[in-house]
């Protein structure tokens, strides 16, 4: 989450994958959006978009902003670190009787790393870090959610 130009499309375009190739795509309405409205209508940065291609996966996402539907229509809000975890919460505090239930994706990462840390400042070592945690953790998600 943050500014839906790193981590997050990174996470949404691995788990499309996942979900594809486990044959499970039409089960889930997958989607990514930041906390602020830095980005709104960018595209990934070019560094993502670059590690995602090494391993084989295309994203055509665009930032977006969550919005209080989306605690409404979605039945998971997976997030990146303790900062988006109550930036979340807190809005979603603001939406009566919201469903979604807003969690870190490292809490599924089989090697308890619970932070996905934000990569923009970083090396491209950053950005793959990132995919491989983003992989270990929608396999977990998934694996717990057939």
């Amino acid at each position: 989450l943050a500014g839906n130009i790193c981590r997050s499309p990174i996470a949404e375009a691995v788990f499309r994958k996942l979900a594809t190739d486990a044959g499970a795509v039409d089960k889930w309405v997958i989607d990514s959006g930041a906390t602020s409205d830095w980005n709104t209508g960018s595209s990934p940065d070019a560094r993502g978009l670059a590690c995602l291609r090494r391993h084989g996966i295309e994203t055509n996402h665009r930032a977006r902003q969550v919005t209080k539907e989306d605690f409404m229509s979605y039945d998971y809000i997976l997030c990146m670190d303790e900062s988006n975890l109550s930036d979340l919460k807190r809005k979603a505090n603001s939406v009566k009787n919201y469903r979604a239930k807003i969690e870190l994706l490292g809490s599924y990462d089989p090697e308890k790393q619970l932070i996905i840390k934000d990569p923009y400042y970083g090396s491209e070592e950053d950005f793959e870090k990132v995919y491989e945690q983003c992989v270990r953790c929608c396999k977990a998600f998934l694996d717990n959610n057939p």
